[in-house]
């Protein structure tokens, strides 16, 4: 076997063996901090309303204006910055990947829903998608939006103020201020005034 395959081989089992070994830590990080030190953490520090119905990971990288509420049977994974505007509601039974979110004031996210930043590498074909990594572009919502019910948006989507995403919507682009988008993908159906 060539020098320059067995250290690439070496390399790929090290990365392996790491990412291995954060997955455990993030495992046991969980299952040692109850809810309720998340509970206490967030309202001292950012005055904000979690349930306790809610999974939401202590993490010292979010920075929440006053008055967020996230509900019941949400699931906050922070893995990044993690930037949330004040009054900011995230109804129950969400998902969010934080990794680069920035969420504008008076931001309303609807039951269900799904926010994403992060993707997996699939550029090789012969190596499994869990081995080749990930990659996160963030996502940007504006101040004043509202995102339906059972809505999805992607990693690197970009959504304007005062937008509203109709139910069930899945937002993987740029959607411009005051728009009213729907469907998948989701399209601007009509302009607020």
């Amino acid at each position: 076997m060539p020098a320059g395959l067995a250290l690439r081989a070496v390399q790929r089992s090290c990365v392996e063996e790491g990412l291995i070994v954060e997955r455990k830590w993030r495992i046991l990080k969980r299952a040692i901090t109850p809810q309720i030190v998340a509970q206490l953490y967030y309202l001292l520090k950012h005055r904000a309303y979690i349930s306790g119905k809610a999974q939401v990971e202590v993490a010292s990288s979010t920075e929440w204006g006053r008055g967020c509420a996230i509900g019941a049977f949400t699931t906050v994974k922070i893995g990044g910055r993690f930037v949330m505007g004040q009054r900011v509601q995230i109804g129950s039974n969400c998902f969010v990947g934080a990794r680069g979110l920035t969420i504008g004031d008076d931001v309303l996210i609807s039951p269900n829903c799904t926010i994403l930043t992060g993707n997996y590498k699939y550029d090789r074909l012969e190596v499994p998608l869990r081995q080749q990594g990930t990659v996160s572009k963030g996502v940007r919502i504006g101040h004043r939006v509202w995102i339906g019910a059972n809505s999805v948006v992607l990693d690197g989507a970009d959504i304007g103020d005062n937008v509203i995403v109709s139910a069930g919507s899945v937002v993987s682009g740029s959607v411009k201020a005051n728009a009213i988008v729907m469907g998948n993908p989701a399209k601007v159906i009509f302009s607020r005034r």
